[in-house]
């Protein structure tokens, strides 16, 4: 009677939430939708009625936006998969014609079709802290797509043995994101002469020069322009690769006139500390609304000239 029973209650699971979608589902379902994206035909991807997807916070609609300027998939690819939140990612550069960009890509998998497609896209000669270009100013944007290609993320798959548990690895994740938010470097949990990329140009680690010290992904963090990391999420956990997809924005510290930037960074961990990092990221306006995902929506927090004046005494 029991066995029934649980068979019963699982069949009933599987009608209320639709089929699962496990490590080779998420990996066949990723490439479905990069490939169409490519292929600039969103019938070739399983799309839900209802599909939402937003281009560096901006909501597009096939065949909008990459799906027009993506012709290519490029040197670097790597794909993460995490069954538990049914989200996959790819992590690497694109072509838009014979111009590389780099990016982060999240596509959210429910009942194997694709409710969201999430787009961080780097491309050379961006707005950067400072603004877009001008007569007088270049972009202020890193850019390098042949050093990621040299690079690149790991490409692996951790023996069990060697594994941290899905809390810890967001967890040791968050650490980096309190280290910045405190500008501490003693909070970040990392190995010495951690690696960090910006869009492809290697930030960290810098050996030892007349003009410094040695640095890593923990140093330098005592005048850093960000005041905090807001809007953290970590939607994608790949436990076989110990690699950590976080998500947020740099606000920045009050009376600076540079601009928040929006990021994605994958964390790679090994032996409980973050080895590297890599991310695809970008400086939106003051007006652009970003993150624009859950746990917020629309444009958090609201910029200086959105702030209604406080009322005449």
């Amino acid at each position: 009677m029991t066995s029934r029973f649980l068979i019963c209650a699982s069949i009933t699971l599987v009608s209320a939430y639709g089929q699962a979608c496990d490590r080779a589902c998420l990996k066949t379902t990723l490439d479905q939708y990069m490939n169409a994206v490519v292929k600039h035909d969103p019938a070739a991807a399983p799309l839900l009625p209802g599909f939402r997807q937003t281009d560096n916070s901006v909501v597009v609609r096939p065949p909008n936006g990459v799906w027009k300027t993506v012709t290519a998939l490029g040197k670097v690819q790597r794909r993460y998969l995490d069954p538990v939140s049914g989200q996959a990612g790819y992590f690497g550069t694109v072509e838009e014609g014979s111009k590389p960009a780099i990016v982060t890509v999240r596509v959210k998998v429910e009942d194997r079709k694709i409710t969201e497609a999430e787009w961080y896209i780097s491309r050379e000669g961006d707005p950067g802290l400072n603004g877009p270009a001008t007569a007088t100013q270049a972009a202020g944007n890193f850019f390098d797509a042949e050093n990621l290609a040299k690079s690149p993320p790991p490409d692996r798959v951790v023996p069990k043995a060697e594994r941290v548990s899905r809390t810890s690895l967001i967890a040791i994740t968050n650490s980096y994101f309190d280290g910045l938010s405190t500008h501490d470097g003693t909070i970040i949990q990392a190995h010495p002469g951690c690696m960090r990329l910006e869009n492809g140009n290697t930030v960290a680690p810098r050996a030892a020069s007349a003009k410094g010290p040695a640095t890593d992904c923990t140093s330098g963090l005592t005048n850093f322009s960000a005041q905090l990391v807001a809007a953290r999420r970590y939607p994608i956990v790949d436990e076989e690769a110990q690699v950590v997809l976080g998500l947020g924005v740099f606000i920045r510290r009050p009376g600076l006139v540079t601009r928040r930037n929006v990021f994605s960074e994958w964390f790679a961990i090994d032996n409980n500390l973050i080895r590297s990092i890599y991310s695809s990221m970008f400086f939106p306006s003051n007006e652009a609304p970003v993150p624009n995902w859950p746990p917020y929506d629309g444009n958090w927090p609201l910029p200086a000239s959105f702030a209604q004046p406080a009322p005449a005494k």
